[in-house]
């Protein structure tokens, strides 16, 4: 798996293509779209590691964005047609001052599970076509508020009306929504997002991350040290070692009963936390392993407390 820096002005798909190129790989896919004028950290899974890419779908997100207060976008972002917002009064907003004092209280408002309602311009598909095809039709739907979850908002700088923003939110939230609700609370009539930027999804972070650019300079030797391996995708679910003789038994796609040294969180605690395989109940997932610590994939807890593979790696 790659952790890319993905630049402003591409698609997640156009960068996911040149990785795939980089890395020679047959198969990649991406989790977590980022907007073509979004920067930031997106998740590129490469070969086997695509058969687990879904684990980081729900994830939820770190963002910084750049929100100029006082104006509107047709697209909620710096894309679209820019006009000066209008309050309730229709009073130009241009003059408006925005003081941190009043700024605070409207963030924390907005913070915890709230309702949201996707816009136009969203990939959200009706009657088979995405919304922002309907948008560009000049077209507008209705659209059903959907229940999210702000877990911290906080201001990060403010210059005349140009405010950044510090975002920790769950899968499904819309920055540039969550913006034009942040102007329009201070009573300016709205926002539009002038840059976004993604810290953060689940527990990978920004710093992990190459950029497209750095990853052209490299050897193909040098870009395969930049991978995290598949089981990383896991990682927040117990590992089991298997004994050796079920190892086989596993990967001819039969369900197994006995492991080898009990069960830990990650891999590099290895001798704590050990669980007995009676404790397990039943759905719950487990990263499995062989007896040299090799990943072999993904099995699930039957009714009858055995392991059945889910999703196996190829290659033994």
């Amino acid at each position: 798996m790659l952790l890319l820096d993905k630049p402003p002005h591409i698609s997640s798909n156009q960068a996911l293509q040149k990785a795939k190129r980089l890395f020679l790989a047959r198969k990649a896919g991406h989790t977590g779209t980022l907007d073509p004028m979004a920067t930031g950290l997106l998740p590129i899974c490469l070969g086997e590691a695509t058969k687990f890419s879904s684990e980081l779908l729900g994830a939820d997100k770190c963002y910084e964005a750049t929100l100029v207060l006082g104006y509107s976008s047709t697209t909620g972002d710096a894309e679209g047609e820019i006009s000066v917002a209008r309050d309730g009064q229709q009073r130009d907003v241009r003059d408006l001052h925005f003081e941190p004092g009043r700024i605070e209280p409207v963030l924390r408002s907005l913070t915890g599970a709230i309702m949201q309602t996707p816009p136009m311009y969203s990939a959200i598909k009706v009657r088979g076509k995405p919304l922002y095809a309907y948008a560009r039709e000049g077209v507008e739907l209705p659209r059903k508020p959907r229940e999210i979850h702000i877990h911290d908002l906080r201001m990060l700088g403010l210059a005349q009306n140009e405010m950044r923003i510090f975002v920790k939110c769950s899968s499904g939230t819309y920055i540039r929504t969550l913006g034009e609700d942040i102007g329009v609370a201070l009573g300016c009539g709205g926002a539009y997002l002038a840059a976004l930027r993604r810290v953060a999804l689940g527990d990978f972070d920004i710093s992990q991350s190459h950029a497209l650019g750095d990853l052209e300079e490299m050897t193909l030797s040098q870009r395969d040290a930049c991978l995290l391996p598949a089981d990383r995708l896991l990682h927040r679910y117990p590992a089991a070692v298997l004994a050796d003789g079920s190892v086989g038994a596993l990967l001819h796609g039969r369900k197994i009963r006995e492991i080898e040294a009990g069960l830990y969180r990650t891999n590099e605690e290895k001798d704590a936390g050990l669980a007995d395989f009676s404790n397990l109940e039943e759905g719950q997932r487990l990263r499995l392993y062989d007896g040299r610590n090799c990943f072999l994939g993904l099995g699930e807890v039957t009714p009858e407390m055995e392991i059945a593979p889910l999703r196996l790696v190829t290659g033994w």
